[in-house]
């Protein structure tokens, strides 16, 4: 079986047990709901106890359950640029705000990425009159980067300079 596959057999149970996400992030536990419906749409790895609680919630076969903890290739079919309006948005977003975040988060940390391995999201729902909003909270350890060969006092990482 491939990792699609076992997507669509997790999609069609959820439709016809009329399952939200939140009730199936509820049963697997643990993680945040991005990373479990990430898991589950197969970007993500879940740990094993959390597989064995997707496998029992699921009704999953062993491999199939064992597949939940398998590494990921993450993004195996994505588009580029994203056709889904929703998603295009936020490549919209870091097309349009992503040099402004760069040169920002450059002069207050130095040289380097915000990690989207060591990294945190929330999100949630806030009431407007207007409409509601949609709030999501990133965070991510800032990875300096490493100049190789550096020596006597010249910094080996793009730490902001003093």
């Amino acid at each position: 079986m491939l990792r699609s596959d076992l997507t669509e057999k997790l999609l069609d149970i959820k439709r016809e047990k009329e399952w939200t996400w939140k009730y199936i992030c509820e049963q697997i536990g643990g993680y945040s709901e991005v990373l479990i419906v990430g898991a589950i749409l197969g970007n993500m790895k879940l740990t094993k106890p959390q597989a064995a609680n997707a496998g029992e919630l699921f009704g999953l076969s062993k491999s199939e359950t064992a597949m939940l903890n398998e590494i990921p290739m993450r993004a195996e079919n994505v588009q580029m640029p994203p056709q889904d309006p929703l998603i295009y948005r936020f490549y919209e977003m870091v097309m349009v705000n992503g040099p402004a975040w760069k040169a920002l988060i450059e002069e207050e940390f130095g040289d380097g990425i915000m990690s989207a391995i060591d990294f945190d999201m929330v999100m949630q729902r806030i009431s407007n009159l207007k409409g509601d909003r949609v709030q999501i909270t990133m965070s991510g350890k800032f990875l300096p980067y490493k100049y190789y060969g550096a020596t006597g006092n010249v910094p080996e990482y793009g730490f902001k300079e003093g």
